[in-house]
């Protein structure tokens, strides 16, 4: 392992540098910045820069693309658009909503369908919205970002409904009010320009909106630091002249204003989020807002006259010591006169978590993870929270269950099912509680590769520390452990989300079936995926135990699956790839540069990889409660320990390498992967480099380009195992 006590030193050839690039210069009291050459990269649309991203492009194309590849990245496209795939829908009334993709949609299409002919498995869908049309009449480029329906008053049919479009598939996005029952928008209607807003509907002429006005209003992490009240026919300057609604300083996260509108429950919400894990949330009394209090780290839920509380770290209230992971119940309006008589309605155990929750009208959901597996409790607050097991749920899969439609009056107890594993295709049921029992399937996705070749196992690697580290290895039957098998090892380890069972044709087609004599024998892909600290498999204090100062412990984790890899015989290093993308790029990166003995060849999607400057980019300021503040010296101590943009050194054999990202991510945004790239070639470490121009944080904005950043991602990492680079 590489030593983690310096920082980089100016190259003796830095990277091509234009005139009046400059250094940012030393503040007081403010961490020192460490040499940057390549500063000038952070200019995301400048000329220099983007001839600089243009050329790698090229680079990496012409080392790319063969038939072969073409042919591959040909099969992935087919899985991303196939007819047959599920068309996941949300109901709103009497109608199912679903937006889709495919070769002749490439941008999608905005459509809905009646329940008979959803179930009868050729739907007769209703096109709301051709965003492809849409862009070619506007002479835009738009990517679909959503929609917000207003509930309408009872009785009455949905008609409204605010259409989010974003022109380059970033955090930005526009909207546009949509009329329902026209299918069209709605002339002079509500329009907010592109900026990273949240709004609420208030009523059929109100809404509730965050957004960029100017100087102020949004906060030092990009997002609206104020509500205010907008009513129709408002211009935004009318709007941004406004008193806020509800506001919170510029360097906390961020801020906004919801309405309920559940009938009988009718509230407006205000929300100040401080940080990712700290937030505070206020009702709407009159004209004053009351804190509902509880620390900070709480996670806080309304629904009807329920308050669900849930800490993410011990927490002493009325005598009594709640663990973190723990699902509290109390009715709100007893709490705000004072009562804190909290009763626990779930309690996690050490290989037990809570991962979400969903109400029906009259019954509670959890999804848990046991060991990594999904299991489903039904509560029923009308009798005790009674507890009752959803038998619905095979070992070493993920299954999600959650409302239908709670506020319908025939359908309120329905609930989908949502079963997948790394071998069995997505299947889709609806069943009603209670009962427990799980309906016929609506829809099941289609078999992509022949899953009954391989086999699903979960093993468990032991860390530095001595904690034991699940992973699912997922491999030919045949599997030979000679340590010769090429061998993709993927992770997370962060913001406590979590890694599970999913089926993925392309995954099968571009890593599972591909075969390559390594080692004298034939041999095919095995896929794992490790379930490192960081992440929320085991519930918060899996998320805290590797938090800021103790972030090298996922780092060791996922090096110790990479061990446990070779110990059994899986693959020895130069036959081992890791890929990970935003945190888990981060996470990449630092196996390149801390553990590169371990790993053969290294994938890192758009990545946070410049530690020192991570705040300063795109929406890195949110990120401190996860990682730090590197302007603070003594945090700056020790997430220089993982930046690795700083930590590569002379005279380290690095695995390849290739740095993907995209001009248009607002979150972590393309400069920290260019940085990088940029840095290896100036030492001669082996790497290459693409940047998707339109995309986002995701890379794609359609399934073309999603097909091309998979494929190179694999195609890259095969022939690096196999001997091909």
């Amino acid at each position: 392992m590489t030593q983690l006590n310096s920082d980089a030193t100016a190259p003796s050839t830095p990277a091509a540098q234009p005139a009046g690039a400059v250094v940012e210069p030393a503040r007081a009291g403010v961490a020192q910045q460490p040499f940057d050459e390549n500063l000038w990269l952070e200019d995301i649309q400048g000329d220099a820069a983007m001839a600089w991203v243009r050329e790698r492009n090229a680079r990496t194309d012409a080392a790319l693309v063969n038939p072969a590849y073409t042919a591959l990245e040909a099969s992935v496209l087919e899985v991303l658009d196939s007819k047959d795939r599920i068309a996941m829908v949300s109901k709103h009334g009497d109608w199912y909503y679903n937006f889709w993709r495919d070769e002749a949609n490439p941008r999608g299409l905005w459509r809905r369908t009646d329940w008979d002919s959803y179930a009868s498995g050729s739907p007769d869908w209703q096109l709301l919205l051709d965003v492809d049309a849409l862009s070619e009449a506007d002479g835009a480029e738009w990517l679909w970002a959503g929609a917000s329906l207003l509930r309408p008053a009872a009785g009455e049919e949905y008609r409204l409904a605010m259409v989010a479009l974003s022109p380059d598939g970033g955090d930005a996005v526009t909207y546009r009010e949509f009329d329902l029952q026209a299918r069209t928008f709605v002339p002079d209607g509500f329009e907010l320009p592109t900026a990273k807003t949240r709004l609420s509907w208030l009523d059929a002429d109100t809404l509730y909106v965050g957004t960029d006005t100017g100087p102020g209003s949004m906060t030092a992490s990009s997002y609206p630091a104020a509500a205010r009240v907008l009513r129709r026919g408002e211009s935004l300057n009318q709007l941004a002249a406004k008193e806020p609604l509800f506001s919170v300083p510029l360097d906390h996260l961020s801020g906004g204003v919801s309405h309920s509108s559940t009938p009988g429950f009718e509230r407006d919400v205000a929300y100040d989020v401080l940080d990712f894990f700290n937030s505070r949330s206020y009702l709407r009394v009159g004209d004053n807002w009351v804190n509902i209090d509880v620390p900070d780290d709480m996670n806080v839920s309304l629904h009807k006259e329920w308050l669900l509380l849930r800490p993410r770290t011990d927490w002493a209230v009325d005598g009594a010591v709640h663990a973190a992971g723990t699902l509290l119940a109390i009715e709100l309006d007893a709490f705000l006169a004072g009562d804190r008589g909290v009763r626990t309605i779930f309690a996690p155990t050490a290989a037990q978590s809570l991962q979400s929750w969903s109400w029906t009208r009259d019954f509670l959901l959890l999804n848990l993870l046991e060991d990594v597996s999904s299991k489903i409790l039904v509560l029923d607050p009308a009798h005790g929270w009674a507890a009752t097991e959803l038998d619905a749920c095979p070992a070493l899969h993920s299954v999600d269950a959650y409302a239908v439609d709670d506020e319908d009056e025939e359908s309120g107890n329905d609930y989908w099912l949502v079963a997948t594993g790394f071998l069995t295709p997505s299947t889709v049921y609806r069943g009603t509680l209670p009962g427990g029992v799980r309906a016929a399937a609506v829809r099941e996705a289609p078999s992509f590769f022949n899953e009954a070749r391989y086999s699903v196992e979960q093993h468990f690697a032991v860390s530095l520390d001595g904690t034991r580290i699940p992973y699912f290895q997922v491999g030919p039957k045949e599997l030979v452990l000679d340590g010769g098998n090429p061998t993709l090892l993927g992770g997370y380890g962060g913001f406590e989300v979590s890694r599970t069972p999913a089926y993925s044709g392309a995954v099968g087609r571009s890593w599972l079936e591909r075969r390559a004599v390594v080692d004298g024998l034939e041999r095919g892909g095995v896929y794992v995926v490790a379930n490192i600290r960081g992440g929320g498999e085991y519930g918060p204090d899996w998320h805290t135990a590797a938090l800021q100062e103790k972030r090298h412990k996922a780092y060791e984790d996922f090096a110790a699956v990479a061990r446990d890899l070779a110990a059994r015989g899986v693959a020895r290093p130069g036959h081992l790839g890791c890929a990970g993308g935003s945190n888990g790029g981060l996470l990449v990166g630092n196996m390149l540069t801390q553990y590169p003995e371990l790993f053969g060849a290294v994938s890192c999607g758009v990545p946070l990889l410049d530690m020192r400057r991570y705040t300063k980019l795109s929406a890195g300021a949110s990120w401190t409660a996860e990682y730090g503040d590197p302007d603070v010296p003594e945090q700056w101590e020790f997430i220089r320990t993982f930046s690795p943009y700083h930590l590569l050194h002379p005279g380290v054999h690095y695995p390849p390498a290739f740095i993907w990202t995209a001009t248009s991510d607002d979150r972590v945004g393309p400069v920290q992967a260019r940085k990088m790239a940029a840095r290896m070639e100036s030492r001669g470490i082996p790497v290459w480099f693409h940047e998707a121009l339109e995309g986002g944080h995701a890379g794609a904005g359609n399934n073309a380009q999603a097909a091309r950043l998979h494929t190179a991602s694999h195609e890259f990492l095969w022939r690096a195992l196999t001997g091909g680079l």
